[in-house]
């Protein structure tokens, strides 16, 4: 049985995710820092196996690897968001994302390294379309994932000689509780005006996406960084509602 560990597997995307590989028959390791929520999500599932651990603390991710004899995906989908002008952006805020968003999706694939190259498995890094092109109030997070987008590629042309692919997906606008927690009708709207699919993205359609990246049909697929955002990155993502 083929087996992937799901980083932020909690709720959103990384339960998604999650959920699809346990469809697909997959094992699954679901790791999330909060627990509480972690033990609701994993309610029911079979063939899934929940760590409490934070990516961000070096210890937490070695005693995540020791019990694991095989792995065949890593999906890095832990992550934080700090959204603000970057006048008020102080470095203990900025350092927060960071060591979650890149040295967490950093310490968890060195970690996995050895697991993956005995499985020549897959390794995706959840970016952000906020990582492709500059928007307003998110100078920490967007930042931490351009520089995700460039991990992968390094973790691409380093690790396929082992038969390790690395590729990033970029999520746009996706419909979650938190999304819909926060968003203005103001900038619901702006966000449908400027996607050219006119909508939020879901939570399964991003998940699908990772699915194929770890499966074999996508066996010649690496270093890619893939926008899944219903065409938004074409129109770039500077809204007015955004600013104020």
């Amino acid at each position: 049985m083929k087996t992937a560990l799901v980083t932020g597997a909690a709720r959103g995307i990384g339960l998604a995710t999650a959920k699809g590989f346990l469809a697909d028959g997959w094992r699954v390791l679901m790791l999330d820092r909060d627990a509480e929520e972690l033990n609701r999500a994993g309610v029911g599932l079979e063939n899934a196996e929940l760590l409490s651990r934070d990516i961000s603390n070096a210890q937490d991710v070695s005693a995540v690897f020791a019990g694991i004899d095989r792995l065949d995906a890593l999906v890095n989908n832990a992550g934080v968001a700090d959204f603000g002008p970057i006048e008020d952006t102080g470095f203990d805020r900025w350092r927060a994302v960071m060591d979650t968003n890149l040295d967490g999706t950093f310490r968890m694939t060195q970690a996995a390294t050895p697991a993956l190259k005995a499985a020549k498995g897959a390794i995706v890094n959840i970016a952000s379309i906020s990582g492709l092109r500059a928007s307003t109030l998110r100078v920490a997070y967007g930042t931490s994932k351009a520089a995700v987008i460039h991990l992968t590629q390094q973790q691409a042309v380093e690790l396929g000689e082992y038969g390790i692919r690395a590729n990033a997906v970029c999520p746009g606008p996706v419909r979650t509780k938190l999304a819909m927690a926060v968003h203005t009708q103001d900038i619901i709207d702006a966000y449908h005006d400027a996607i050219p699919l006119n909508r939020y993205g879901s939570e399964d359609e991003i998940a699908g996406v990772i699915r194929f990246l770890c499966s074999d049909t996508a066996s010649y697929l690496t270093g890619q960084c893939i926008a899944v955002d219903g065409g938004f990155e074409a129109t770039g993502i500077g809204l007015p509602a955004l600013r104020s």
